[in-house]
């Protein structure tokens, strides 16, 4: 025990030192490790593991929905890149450039990708002739690079994985209606997988993707009050296919512009699963998306018939992502090791538990321990990963309406921000001005006007102007 304790000791708590808590978390849960390259991060086994289980997860979502994968080139050319002036100007202090080719200089520098609208178009324009073409509804999983000041790993780094949809469609109405169509393809996934509530709605025009006429995006909030804006869909219209000259002949035979999308989720998912779901023990993960649902720790494994049960228990329980933990080590720090991973259900079996044809089994989120006969394991686990599912989603939704608060006038707003955390919703005049001067103020930022509305005044909560939208505010990651 003495091991176990000296573990969880190496995690400051969260409520004396979140960041410090984040850090150390995904330090001693193995998830990452820093590199020689500054803002740039391994992924290690256990945290790509969960990268890979959201891959999985979503690119089935996308293709429910006609999505075909591709891949492109991480190079930009310069000249690409400066056709969309608005999209250039937007990512122009986070490119990476690359001005050599082995010995020699090149004659003109290559964009590390930031983002793919321009290669996409370029591709496009030779790619999209007819409207029998269309629609083009596409996918790459890639890495990009943003020369990002400061950086957290996985929520803010140099170079991250994605996943980014770009598609082009013969009317506004249709790529609208793919826009949304991928934001609730996205606020499905987190609540129904990642057990992580999200409010969906409309970014104002200055927190916007650069280039697009509309940008959706689904906000969450972490233990610590924070929103994290957790996957973005954009309306494109046709600007993009005006700078790149992308048309098609219409059924009129006329040549028209192409509307196009685009839509994204990163791996700062998964800290946002640690965010919102992590305790001072460590990770506690969602079973949909764990990538081992039931770890079994054989107990006086050296005793004769131990480790033949446990692997009589592990085909049992195959239906399910399971592991045996037949290490060495000794049972209370493979407990605290499997309690920092977040592994959903602990199955501990020894001796005594198998003279009783019983196992115990210890739920992660809340280190309930229940007896369970071994005749009815299978059953019994299946039931408890989904519970445990609906549990972590519930409680992630009590602390989000718990820490989300309503501000009529600035002075609601200003305590609000001064004495409590969270969400902020209160009515906004729309005005970019006004949006900067909220946020100089009191660092808080709009995160988005919600597409289910509630008029809880007339007036901006913070320049008195006639008010339209409710907006959600909030400090950010």
């Amino acid at each position: 025990m003495a091991k176990e304790k000296k573990m969880v000791e190496q995690i400051t708590s969260m409520e004396e030192d979140f960041a410090q808590w984040y850090t150390d978390v995904v330090i001693k849960a193995d998830l990452i490790d820093y590199t020689s390259v500054k803002g740039c991060m391994v992924i290690k086994p256990a945290g790509y593991a969960i990268w890979e289980r959201i891959q999985q997860e979503l690119d089935r979502r996308f293709k429910e929905t006609g999505v075909e994968n591709v891949y492109l080139p991480m190079f930009i050319p310069e000249s690409l890149l400066q056709k969309e002036k608005d999209h250039v100007e937007g990512f122009a202090p986070e490119v990476a450039w690359v001005t050599y080719g082995g010995l020699n200089p090149l004659q003109e520098r290559l964009c590390v990708r930031p983002t793919s609208e321009t290669l996409f178009c370029d591709f496009y324009k030779n790619e999209v002739e007819s409207y029998r073409d269309l629609p083009k509804v596409y996918n790459q999983w890639c890495s990009v690079v943003r020369w990002e000041k400061e950086t957290r790993p996985f929520l803010r780094s140099r170079e991250f994985l994605w996943q980014e949809g770009h598609t082009v469609h013969a009317t506004a109405e249709e790529a609208e209606e793919r826009t949304i169509q991928m934001l609730n393809v996205y606020a499905d996934f987190c609540e129904q997988v990642l057990a992580i509530p999200v409010i969906k709605g409309q970014k104002s025009e200055k927190e916007k993707f650069a280039g697009a006429e509309a940008t959706y995006t689904i906000e969450a909030l972490m233990h610590d009050g924070k929103a994290l804006q957790s996957g973005t869909s954009h309306n494109f219209g046709d600007g993009f296919a005006k700078a790149f000259g992308i048309q098609y002949t219409s059924k009129d035979n006329k040549l028209e512009y192409v509307h196009q999308t685009s839509w994204g989720m990163t791996t700062r998912l998964i800290g946002a699963i640690i965010m919102v779901h992590g305790d001072d023990s460590g990770l506690v993960l969602p079973p949909r998306i764990a990538p081992t649902q039931v770890m079994i720790v054989p107990v006086m494994q050296k005793k004769e018939g131990v480790l033949e049960k446990a692997a009589e228990l592990k085909e049992k329980l195959s239906e399910y992502r399971v592991k045996i933990d037949d290490s060495d080590k000794n049972p209370g720090w493979k407990f605290a090791e499997q309690e920092m991973r977040g592994i959903p259900l602990r199955v501990e079996i020894g001796p005594r538990d198998i003279e009783a044809n019983k196992a115990l089994v210890v739920r992660r989120d809340t280190g309930e321990k229940i007896e369970v006969s071994l005749d009815e394991i299978d059953t019994k686990v299946g039931e408890l990963l989904e519970t445990i599912q609906k549990d972590m989603y519930d409680k992630a939704l009590k602390h989000r309406e718990e820490n989300t608060h309503v501000a009529h006038n600035w002075d609601e707003f200003t305590d609000i921000i001064n004495n409590k955390q969270g969400f902020i919703k209160a009515m906004w005049c729309g005005e970019t001005e006004c949006e900067e001067a909220i946020k100089e103020e009191t660092t808080a930022t709009t995160r988005c006007m919600p597409f289910v509305q509630e008029n809880i005044g007339d007036v901006c909560v913070h320049c008195g102007k006639p008010a339209h939208k409710m907006m959600y505010f909030g400090k950010a990651y």
